[in-house]
């Protein structure tokens, strides 16, 4: 079963080469669906390749071939680029999508118990570890959820573990660039680094302090920290 954005992709791909003959750019592939990197548009590409519904074609730059379409798939309208508004549009009209607040796009229901939101890899609550952009999705309760737009991490490391958050557990987040001194926050650090600290200001620095004394609070030039969300929830397996 292929997630929507894999879908979407093979659509996309499918629609371009009825069209014109010639596979769309990773740049056309990124812009089409929305993704931040096109790093996003090869992790979807190499799921589909091992799904068996594509294939690189050898020795051909940009060639890929459609070898079969999902059971269920109907004809669909042309996938093309989209700017921010007119992506949110179209999101919002889509039969499986809940819209909030100014048309904005919420997340899913999977079932009547619970709710779809993007998982985006790994954060360290250690030493921070690169970021990493995802397709996948976690079903969560709505009862974890509140107003505004989440996301999921699964954590590694063990420097939260007297704030009971431990390696392997799906840390729920709320989208926020602020945050208050104590919350507990993923901070983006550098712009390349994500890290799942207690937020602390002190002397015009901005500390991420962990929650084991084994640990040292790390701390930074302002302009180095960006906060990602708030941590609001947590997920465990057992």
């Amino acid at each position: 079963m292929l997630t929507r954005k894999q879908h979407d992709l093979l659509m996309f791909i499918h629609q371009r080469l009825e069209t014109s003959g010639i596979s769309p750019s990773f740049e056309e592939m990124k812009e089409a669906l929305g993704l931040k990197s096109k790093s996003g548009v090869h992790r979807l590409i190499n799921a589909l390749v091992e799904r068996n519904f594509i294939r690189r074609l050898p020795n051909r730059a940009r060639a890929l071939e459609v070898l079969r379409l999902p059971d269920a798939a109907a004809p669909t309208r042309p996938v093309k680029p989209q700017l921010a508004s007119d992506r949110d549009a179209a999101i919002a009209a889509s039969d499986n999508v809940v819209r909030g607040p100014f048309g904005k796009p919420k997340a899913q229901p999977v079932a009547a118990t619970f709710v779809e939101i993007p998982l985006h890899g790994r954060v360290a609550a250690g030493v921070p570890i690169e970021a990493m952009e995802s397709d996948r999705q976690l079903a969560v309760p709505p009862a974890l959820l509140g107003p505004g737009d989440h996301f999921a991490l699964e954590v590694s490391g063990d420097s939260m573990v007297e704030a009971g958050i431990l390696d392997g557990d799906y840390a729920i987040i709320r989208k926020a660039e602020h945050a208050l001194d104590g919350d507990i926050i993923v901070a983006l650090v550098d712009d390349g680094e994500a890290t799942l600290k207690r937020l602390r200001r002190k002397e015009g620095k901005v500390r991420l302090e962990p929650a084991n004394a084994t640990y040292k609070t790390q701390i930074y030039e302002p302009k180095r920290v960006r906060i990602q969300g708030k941590l609001i929830g947590l997920m465990r397996r057992y």
